[in-house]
């Protein structure tokens, strides 16, 4: 029945900057802006196939985390610089400052993280070829190619 997660919603304390932020910063596109309530809808993808909701939220906050799906190369090859050429701060999953994307051995997946202007944790992810090996905890992409 399930086939895949189709939209998401995050909460964020202006709407404004918020909407420059997702459309100029990371591309995605207005859908719809609802004019009774303070919230849009933007379009992730082509063709209408993922949505991201913005709610305004002027008191109690709450940041969220989710994550883009990219290729395996963009991000390998340009997330970072991508990032950076935004004005966004790249990390991985264990914070440790180093700004490289890192695997998630048990998927196994390639990620990288950034924060959106409210805190809200966003992740560019794509899922490798092969079966996972949790052992292996988390650990960067040149070391997972050596297992």
């Amino acid at each position: 029945m399930i086939k895949g997660l189709y939209e998401t919603h995050v909460q964020v304390s202006n709407l404004e900057n918020s909407i420059q932020f997702y459309t100029e910063v990371l591309g995605l596109k207005l859908a719809h802006r609802d004019e009774n309530r303070p919230i849009v809808f933007l379009w992730i993808g082509n063709n209408k196939e993922f949505m991201l909701g913005l709610w305004e939220q002027k008191e109690n906050l709450q940041p969220r985390h989710f994550a883009f799906s990219a290729d395996k190369e963009d991000i390998l090859n340009y997330s970072v610089e991508f990032l950076k050429s935004r004005h966004l701060k790249p990390y991985n999953f264990l914070k440790d400052g180093i700004d490289k994307p890192m695997v998630f051995s048990w998927m196994p997946a390639l990620a990288i993280y950034f924060n959106d202007p409210d805190g809200n944790q966003l992740e560019f992810i794509s899922i490798l070829e092969g079966d996972g090996k949790p052992e292996l905890g988390v650990l960067s992409y040149e070391e997972w190619l050596k297992h």
